[in-house]
């Protein structure tokens, strides 16, 4: 047992005090026995090997916390473009870094841009309402689409007072000379 822990607070405390602290240190009292594949039993599961891994075809990204990918993994949606180099970005910290999570939901959020701007270059216009579940937020939260509608149209009230300000200034300038 360790007695160096320190608490968030730089405090040291003796583990001992701590109650049940070590309680899985002694082999002997183990109640997962059955279950567990002992490398000492004959006959026993130790022996199975590794499946062999999944074939690699697109890009994963991997967490530096892990030495090897699990035998089977996803690769229905690789990284590219510029979410993607978010998230190569992202996999370049510790998954116990919050920018390694920041990271992720950016290009999250970016990735949906991206598929947007991808479906009007194929000359597909998405429906934007139907794809962000408008009708059954209506349908079941009518006061929280009430609240959203209002604040939408509050910020796109207020970026297009901002842009006509803009607008009449730089006119103004160009009048003076400037």
């Amino acid at each position: 047992m360790r007695s160096d822990i320190v608490t968030p607070s730089n405090e040291r405390i003796d583990p001992s005090s701590v109650p049940g602290w070590g309680i899985d240190a002694d082999p002997q009292n183990d109640p997962t026995y059955p279950y567990r594949i002992r490398d000492t039993d004959p006959g026993s599961r130790a022996d199975w090997e590794r499946p062999p891994l999944q074939s690699e075809g697109p890009e994963i990204l991997q967490s530096i916390e892990h030495i090897r990918r699990p035998a089977v993994f996803g690769t229905a949606n690789p990284p590219r473009g510029l979410s993607g180099m978010l998230r190569r970005a992202a996999f370049r910290w510790s998954e116990s870094n919050w920018l390694h999570w920041l990271l992720l939901m950016g290009a999250d959020r970016l990735n949906v841009v991206e598929g947007i701007a991808e479906d009007i270059g194929r000359g597909i216009v998405p429906n934007l309402p139907a794809e962000m579940g408008v009708r059954a937020e209506w349908r079941h939260n009518k006061k929280g689409f009430a609240i959203k509608a209002a604040t939408a149209f509050a910020v796109a009230g207020g970026l297009v007072l901002l842009l006509r300000r803009k607008g009449s200034d730089t006119a103004a300038r160009r009048g003076r000379g400037l």
